[in-house]
């Protein structure tokens, strides 16, 4: 079975940067926008519709897309084709060999699969610092802003997690390791997580 890696994280807290790094120690292939652009590719949808289905209220659907849905409206049908045509992409690209995934709930969807899962954190002023650091050009929110943008954005990360029928986003005892970021060189840790998941996939074998 390939090894597979995924990392969730809390917006600023270097969570791509981590998983970017990962794969190129460990020479597996990288997972991130291209999810987006393969479903755009095999949907009518646009990368900003695909990227907002998280954001819809949990009260938009009776069920989550694991279990049996009811006839409803033709928008939560037009969600319901993303999530599924999502998890398509991500168990599909997961056969292609040895490979790290970033974000879009791929521990959950790939759990079958036994990959090694990561979550990343920080606290607020170290994810603050981070997210001035790689603002979009032109963005010039302040702290305030920024904190509530922040928190918005993990918020829809839980919702993502929810409407794929888990309630397990950020909590510790669901992931192999979590790494706290604060006040860290995200290059510097890199050697020590490829250990630990070198250590985690021969206990697999």
């Amino acid at each position: 079975m390939n090894k597979i890696i995924t990392v969730s994280r809390e917006f600023g807290s270097g969570g791509r940067e981590l998983a970017r790094r990962l794969a190129e120690s460990m020479g597996y292939k990288y997972y991130d926008k291209e999810i987006i652009r393969l479903m755009m590719n095999n949907s009518k949808f646009s990368a900003d519709y695909i990227e907002g289905i998280n954001l819809i209220s949990n009260d938009d659907f009776p069920y989550t897309i694991s279990r049996s849905f009811p006839l409803y409206s033709a928008h939560q049908k037009q969600a319901t084709q993303v999530l599924v045509l999502e998890q398509k992409i991500i168990k599909e690209l997961a056969k292609n060999g040895n490979c790290v995934f970033v974000g879009r709930c791929a521990d959950v969807i790939l759990q079958e699969y036994q990959p090694f899962n990561i979550f990343v954190y920080a606290d607020m002023d170290s994810k603050l610092s981070r997210c001035k650091q790689k603002a979009p050009e032109g963005e010039n929110l302040n702290d305030k802003q920024l904190i509530r943008k922040i928190k918005e954005i993990d918020k829809s990360r839980q919702k993502h997690s929810l409407l794929l029928g888990a309630d397990s986003w950020g909590q510790k005892e669901c992931y192999d390791l979590c790494v706290n970021t604060t006040n860290l060189v995200i290059k510097d840790i890199i050697p020590s997580i490829c250990e630990i998941a070198k250590i985690y996939f021969k206990e697999k074998e």
